[in-house]
């Protein structure tokens, strides 16, 4: 008897006779229409991909999931993780991280937010932190100031510096572009620059209660501390900057048009942190 020439490995006639099933019942088999799941799954995969290189390849499985729900598109989380390994999409995974202790010492100021990110109104609770990002001319400081209600970076500044005056400038920016409510809270690290008489005299000038957590422990700010590990992952260490512009204008351009008004934050419903400022803005003005 003469074999078919081997597509594979073993002739289709071996195989069929190995796993019991007929010669004709396999190509009947081989050559039936694509069904509707399977051509459902690949109308997913292309949804899928769609959203994953939208947020350039930073989103995992769930904000996958949260964005094409946004779209309209019902499908499961499991089935969005299942069809991204199939489609070998990877988001980028954050750098292996050393946690060291901070030499400042304590000032006299106490913890008022005991780990509690949250809020229940724009400008009622702030945090705030220093990160250096590398560049061939050397290192650029960027301070920040998130709001605890809506996860939105409204102040920040940059230099090439990480002296008093640049968090002065970052939560002045922060009052400039937010109104902030008599005596909320700006929760920080005892870094000796946060604990200085300069910037205690700053946050008193905007009738802002200060706040820091524990010597060395960046727990207590772990809100801060979340937003520079995802800036850096999303953002910093996947590029390399020639200049400090360079890195500036790339930073500023993250948080302006990614990071505030597009990326989708687990911690506030898988929403983006200006649409909720909005939401909380509206319902003011409706009351």
């Amino acid at each position: 008897m003469r074999l078919e020439p081997a597509k594979y490995a073993y002739p289709v006639l071996f195989m069929c006779r190995l796993l019991d099933v007929s010669r004709s019942g396999y190509y009947e088999w081989r050559g039936r229409a694509e069904s509707a799941t399977a051509r459902r799954r690949e109308e997913l995969k292309a949804f899928i991909r769609d959203a994953f290189e939208a947020s350039d390849s930073t989103y995992g499985h769930r904000r996958v999931h949260a964005q094409l729900r946004r779209a309209g598109v019902c499908v499961g989380v499991e089935l969005v993780r299942h069809l991204m390994r199939e489609l070998g999409l990877v988001p980028c995974q954050p750098r292996p991280r050393r946690f060291g202790l901070t030499t400042a010492a304590a000032a006299p100021v106490g913890d008022l937010v005991g780990r509690d990110f949250t809020a229940p109104a724009p400008g009622r609770k702030l945090v705030g932190d220093i990160t250096y990002v590398p560049t061939m001319e050397g290192w650029l400081y960027l301070a920040t100031v998130l709001d605890c209600c809506t996860k939105e970076v409204i102040g920040y500044a940059m230099d090439d510096n990480y002296q008093t005056p640049l968090i002065s400038r970052a939560i002045r920016n922060a009052a400039r572009n937010r109104p902030l409510a008599d005596g909320a809270i700006f929760h920080s690290d005892r870094g000796s620059n946060y604990m200085s008489t300069e910037y205690h005299n700053v946050l008193t000038s905007l009738r802002l209660k200060q706040s820091a957590g524990r010597t060395g422990i960046c727990f207590d700010n772990a809100m801060a501390e979340s937003f520079f590990g995802t800036l850096k992952n999303e953002c910093v260490n996947r590029t390399a900057y020639s200049t400090r512009d360079e890195a500036r204008q790339h930073i500023t351009r993250y948080i302006e048009f990614w990071y505030n008004r597009r990326r989708l934050h687990s911690a506030i419903g898988y929403r983006p942190p200006h649409e909720v400022y909005i939401e909380h803005k509206n319902q003011q003005i409706a009351a």
